[in-house]
């Protein structure tokens, strides 16, 4: 189990398998997978499996993930979370996407800052990464604005569309960077 946070605007709660249909509008989506190095989902069931895949890694510990909704709105905007935990280390790294009906709002740097605050004061992360593509010029300006430093580059480490791309590797130092618990 993972706990509900409140920002101003939103609530970020466990995922639960209910909300695989809602999920399915976002993980279809070709805006929002346009970088996200998979593709959309063709089916339902594809959504479905993604989600099991979740539930379980939050069970076991392996990952956290959030949905991201609108307090006093029941529909889901998106997720966001740590995946490739490695609690010896005190890393993860986050990963987020949003419907683009919830685009341009201020919504992903709240649920940004709120999940940072979260590994900082609560998760013992220290060391936040991310990976990004170059041409994702609006995810790499999130991360900037809210203290992620862009670290290097990763040649042909993603694919999509049976096409290798490079990505951008961001930091984020939780002591140095984040919030003070």
């Amino acid at each position: 189990m993972i706990p509900t946070i409140e920002t101003e605007r939103l609530q970020l709660r466990q995922l639960q398998p209910t909300d695989a249909e809602r999920l399915f509008t976002i993980f279809s989506n070709v805006d929002v997978l346009r970088h996200y190095g998979m593709e959309p989902h063709q089916s339902l069931e594809q959504t479905e499996q993604m989600l099991f895949g979740m539930l379980e890694g939050i069970a076991d510990g392996s990952i956290m993930r959030w949905g991201i909704m609108r307090k006093g709105h029941p529909e889901l905007m998106g997720t966001i979370g740590f995946h490739n935990r490695a609690p010896r280390h005190r890393r993860a790294e986050i990963g987020y996407e949003i419907h683009p009906r919830y685009w341009r709002n201020g919504y992903a740097t709240e649920a940004l800052q709120a999940a940072l605050t979260f590994a900082a004061c609560s998760a013992d992360i220290e060391r936040v990464g991310a990976i990004v593509y170059p041409e994702n010029i609006p995810s790499q300006q999130l991360l900037e604005r809210n203290g992620f430093i862009r670290e290097g580059t990763l040649r042909h480490y993603m694919r999509q569309g049976n096409q290798p791309y490079d990505v951008y590797v961001y930091g984020y130092i939780a002591k140095k960077d984040g919030p003070q618990c």
